[in-house]
């Protein structure tokens, strides 16, 4: 038997668990582990040439190595560790074993805790493994099950407060064919022939629900399938659960983009789930989605390294494959949630390989727009944006005037890219389990801009792909938003709209009927 010298994985040391440990855990309970790999080649330039490849074409490039799978199974072997998937063109190798065989493995001690009602799988510390595996292991997920994001919708109240104290009736929310219209997408166009893929980490739809609710707009009922990631469930429960997410991201994509095919890839709620849900779908052969809309987030700061670094490379993945990746940048203002007193951006938003979504309170006059300026009502009810302490600032945003964070001076990643209506009190209706309700928040722009991703790639008769070199290159297809702010008032700290970008709208409202000619 080989004896193998363990080293710490880069970038897997995770933070002690929230919660009170127990004893109860059964260390001969079988778990499904994820191995990600190394790519064949760097992929880097090829996003810079903007390149779309086919997925036959991305896996033999850019896929995993042959030699590094041999590598990884003589090792996994050896610890009893048996091996139940391997995916080539996503770099993913799964194993399942016994919790003790996987902690000799990885030198790692798993225990239980509880919170707030919840028992979770976790550990403190570093993952490690052979010395010679460490320029092959990119990242190892699912040792730890603890909860990995939030979704990013908000309800609205009842009533709202306004300057002279009264309470009235909320205004009415919006539809996405409605904002649709507000926002001129391009018109003659379904999103025939496209596929949005939606990522979920909890909740259900049901198909009654999105039968009456396409009924009632007098739309197509867009066809919804769903595909299960790590044992991921179509659960619908309540109108108070993650289902709202579900329903509101189904309903604002299908209804900007009825004739699109539209896929739920449901997955646990963990950084092995959420990752695999996300390389499911950009690997996804039968389904092919060309845009992927994501409303789940946490501040970076709460993420592991490999963690940051693998859901990024899957990105990088998408950029090649020709896909749209749409992702809500948080509802919590500049602090995105955290109470360290901080400014804080949220990931998987604040990666430079997605077209991250920010939010604005929008009034209307009959379709036309009326005002529009940043979303914020409140500490926990305003747009996430400003800047990556994580990821440097990429080559397209070399000339835009990102500041530094307004915390540690750090001048890395800019966000949000663009913006769109996330105010709850301006919101979306939305039929979840029965009950007509108005939701907001980020969660809604990234499905309102997949579906017109989706309608642009049917009327440009090819895919978008990755669009932020193509917006940066091109800031006059937004409609600037100068007005408002995300400062956090306890700390004071956040950001301030002006002319040109900002890290609370981005380059502002996407000008949809300007892209065509830019992207043709």
């Amino acid at each position: 038997m080989a004896i193998f010298k363990k080293i710490p994985l880069l970038g897997s040391y995770k933070k002690k668990p929230v919660g009170d440990p127990t004893t109860d855990i059964n260390k001969e309970e079988l778990i499904s582990v994820t191995i990600s790999l190394r790519r064949k080649n760097e992929i880097s330039t090829a996003i810079a040439q903007g390149k779309q490849l086919s997925h036959i074409e991305f896996a033999k490039e850019y896929g995993a190595n042959e030699k590094d799978v041999h590598e990884i199974e003589a090792f996994c072997k050896q610890h009893k560790l048996t091996l139940i998937k391997n995916d080539m063109a996503s770099r993913s190798l799964v194993y399942q074993g016994r919790i003790t065989d996987f902690e000799q493995a990885f030198t790692v001690k798993l225990s239980h805790y509880r919170q707030a009602g919840l028992l979770y799988r976790g550990r403190e510390g570093e993952i490690f493994i052979p010395e010679q595996l460490k320029d092959i292991i990119t990242g190892i997920f699912g040792l730890d099950d603890r909860p990995a994001a939030r979704p990013m919708f908000q309800v609205q109240k009842a009533t709202h407060l306004l300057e002279k104290k009264k309470t009235v009736p909320p205004p009415p929310g919006f539809t996405g064919n409605q904002l649709a219209s507000v926002y001129k997408f391009p018109t003659g166009f379904d999103g025939m022939g496209q596929t949005i893929a939606i990522i979920e980490l909890g909740g259900g739809y049901q198909q009654a629900d999105i039968k009456t609710y396409f009924t009632q707009l007098g739309l197509k009922i867009p066809v919804v399938t769903e595909v299960l990631i790590d044992k991921g469930q179509n659960k619908p429960t309540n109108a108070n659960s993650a289902d709202g997410e579900v329903m509101l991201d189904i309903e604002i994509a299908g209804a900007v983009a009825p004739g699109a095919g539209i896929v739920v890839y449901f997955a646990p709620n963990t950084d092995q789930g959420f990752l695999n849900a996300i390389t499911g779908a950009i690997h996804d052969t039968v389904n092919k989605p060309s845009v992927i809309s994501i409303s789940w987030g946490q501040a970076e700061t709460n993420w592991t390294t490999q963690s940051l670094t693998n859901f990024d490379d899957a990105f990088q993945s998408a950029a090649v494959l020709g896909i749209t990746i749409c992702i809500a940048c948080g509802d919590s203002g500049s602090r995105d949630g955290t109470t360290d007193g901080s400014v804080h951006v949220d990931f998987p938003a604040s990666s430079p390989h997605v077209l991250a979504c920010g939010g604005t309170s929008l009034t209307v006059n009959g379709s036309s727009v009326n005002t529009e300026v940043v979303w914020h009502d409140s500490a926990d009810s305003a747009t996430g944006g400003g800047v990556s302490e994580v990821f440097p600032v990429p080559l397209y945003q070399q000339l835009t005037n990102i500041p530094l964070s307004a915390s540690t001076k750090f001048k890395g990643r800019g966000l949000p890219d663009i913006a769109a209506n996330a105010d709850p009190n301006t919101g979306y209706n939305v039929l979840v389990d029965g009950q007509q309700l108005i939701f907001g928040g980020t969660s809604a722009v990234a499905p309102l801009m997949a579906g017109l991703i989706a309608l642009l790639n049917q009327q440009g008769k090819k895919q978008v792909g990755f669009i932020n070199p193509v917006l940066y290159a091109n800031p006059g297809i937004c409609r600037d938003i100068t007005s408002g702010n995300n400062i956090t008032t306890s700390t004071n700290l956040g950001y301030t709209a002006g002319p040109g970008w900002d890290a609370c709208t981005g380059w502002g409202v996407l000008n949809s009927i300007k892209i065509p000619g830019i992207i043709a």
